[in-house]
């Protein structure tokens, strides 16, 4: 029996950053439970990039929920990616729609949604939202718990 973790190139290395979201390798590994229908939900609360106009930092709360078919993101390579988005220059809609579609080309859910809770600049926050296919019947999908921006209360 081989060994499905072989193709593992980030896991328990030092994980050098990548110069940019092209450049990084978003790695999967075997779902263990094909049989059934469940939900994973990454948030990354401080992501960041860069205007690609003005070069000041942009920063979001990304939340990624899916449904994993034959593979399961591999976490550490996921947050190498993300962290590579800090010195790259994408509006807001770009760059949370290159998340989702990096993360749906390299493990093909039956099921993704991507949420952009974007902080503001110039005094408009941009969320952003995305999804791909139908959510599988049945499945509990709790909400993202993200609270829309408010500005001073």
């Amino acid at each position: 029996m081989t060994d499905p973790y072989t193709n593992l190139t980030r896991l328990g290395g030092s994980g050098p950053v990548p110069a940019s979201p092209d450049g990084a390798v978003l790695e999967t590994v075997p779902n263990p439970h094909q049989d059934s229908d469940y939900l994973i939900r990454f948030a990354a609360p401080e992501f960041t990039a860069l205007c690609p106009v003005t070069g000041q930092p942009d920063f979001a709360h990304l939340m990624i929920d899916y449904v994993p078919d034959e593979a399961i993101v591999e976490s550490k390579s996921l947050k190498l990616f993300l962290v590579s988005f800090r010195n790259h220059g994408a509006f807001h809609e770009d760059c949370t729609l290159s998340v989702a579609k990096r993360i749906v080309e390299a493990a093909a859910p039956k099921w993704l949604r991507i949420g952009g809770y974007w902080y503001p600049r110039g005094g408009i926050p941009i969320d952003v939202f995305w999804q791909t296919g139908t959510l599988p019947e049945g499945l509990w999908v709790p909400e993202q718990g993200v609270a829309p921006y408010r500005g001073r209360g």
